[in-house]
């Protein structure tokens, strides 16, 4: 892999500078740098911030780029739950074509990380894995999927769904999911200590959906804290949505950040416009790692989204009325380092000696870039250019 120096941009919007990345890491940072032999790129004023990272999000499930879905069904959970279940046959949903273009869009969009989760049940029992998995494979050089086997619809509720999980761990899924072990399996202990058991016997990290509100969630989420301090996964342990932190209730909410912050618990969060939210200002003040995610994309559940990490901070920061530039600071950090630190990555920012994964992106300071819609001049993992100006730039891949 040949070097690559950037040069005359402004890395997280300070003085111009010149970047060097050698054998996929930052070597130099600084004014008038050479290398012999490296590939050059005019950064052209550009800013640099770290790679983005989509730390929530469903690569199975969009219908991105097929035809136009008429069958989105209201109701609750449950019952968008079955309707994808049962509407994905129907309406030809390829899994490995359909995450590729729901990834390559991110990518292209500067996503260099991507946690993923991926549907396991006793309908389609791996098939979906077994696409998710080719698209990790086809898209190794620019860009790393974490993938979450995810029993959607239900763990304890679907006998035979535990053994699935198994396998799929077995198979290369890298982390344990789960999915509101009160109100879906209607089991917290069996659905949690299933959980946690396959996550021991795996030494895999966990993720459990969490979309119990109020009271519910809040037991559910002590149920977490627990387990996770009792069996060592300090650190291993990541809850989404997590919707009872945005119950109004500051006393008990401040409480509830409190422990999550020291059983070092991860919250993802994606600013649902339709759902009350955690304060990403407040879990962030109370020391909580917090990464952001697209969720959804235009799939069955609902018409909404874009592949794009930064339209998605927008929604975030709107949903947290946030206006001040270092609120959107704060957005711009949790939609690139720190959801790569809170998915348990390495996460330096740009530094020397840091991962090579930076996007360019237009804007005169990084509030600015938050709220500017343009495509990114420049995306690079590990050292190598993988998309220019929006469009995809790595040799042997193509949109499907």
């Amino acid at each position: 892999m040949p070097d690559l120096l950037i040069r005359n941009i402004h890395p997280m919007g300070l003085d111009a500078q010149d970047i060097l990345i050698r054998d996929g890491r930052i070597a130099a940072i600084g004014t008038g740098l050479a290398a012999e032999g490296a590939e050059v790129v005019d950064g052209k004023g550009a800013i640099a911030i770290p790679a983005l990272v989509d730390a929530h999000t469903h690569l199975d499930k969009t219908t991105w780029g097929m035809p136009w879905y008429k069958g989105r069904k209201g109701g609750d959970l449950q019952a968008l739950i079955d309707n994808e279940r049962n509407e994905r046959r129907a309406i030809g949903l390829d899994v490995h074509r359909q995450s590729m273009r729901h990834a390559i869009r991110l990518v292209e969009n500067g996503t260099g990380h991507i946690r993923s989760h991926v549907d396991v049940d006793t309908d389609h029992k791996l098939t979906l894995l077994e696409g998710k998995l080719r698209t990790r494979a086809a898209l190794k050089d620019a860009v790393d999927i974490q993938i979450v086997a995810f029993p959607q619809s239900g763990l304890m509720v679907r006998p035979g769904t535990y053994e699935l999980l198994d396998e799929a761990l077995a198979m290369g899924a890298d982390v344990v999911g789960g999915l509101d072990p009160s109100s879906m399996d209607r089991d917290p202990k069996g659905s949690l200590d299933a959980i946690f058991r396959l996550a021991g016997k795996h030494g895999k990290p966990v993720d459990i959906h969490l979309h119990e509100y109020g009271e519910l969630g809040s037991f559910t989420l002590e149920e977490i804290i627990a387990r996770t301090e009792a069996l060592g996964m300090q650190g291993r342990v990541g809850v989404s949505h997590c919707f009872c932190l945005g119950m109004p209730d500051p006393l008990r909410v401040g409480q509830l950040m409190e422990r999550v912050a020291r059983a070092d618990i991860r919250i993802f969060t994606t600013g649902h416009p339709s759902a009350e939210v955690p304060s990403l200002q407040a879990m962030r003040a109370a020391g909580i790692k917090v990464g952001m995610g697209c969720d959804g994309i235009r799939d069955t559940w609902g018409p909404w989204g874009q592949p794009d990490m930064l339209h998605r901070a927008r929604i975030v920061g709107m949903k947290n009325r946030m206006r001040r530039d270092d609120e959107l600071e704060l957005l711009l950090d949790v939609a690139s380092r720190g959801g790569a630190e809170a998915m348990g990555l390495e996460a330096p920012g740009l530094a020397i000696g840091g991962p090579g994964d930076l996007t360019l992106v237009a804007g005169e300071t990084l509030a600015h870039a938050v709220v500017e819609e343009a495509p990114r001049p420049l995306v690079v993992k590990r050292g190598r250019v993988v998309a220019r100006d929006g469009v995809l730039a790595l040799a042997g891949v193509t949109m499907p």
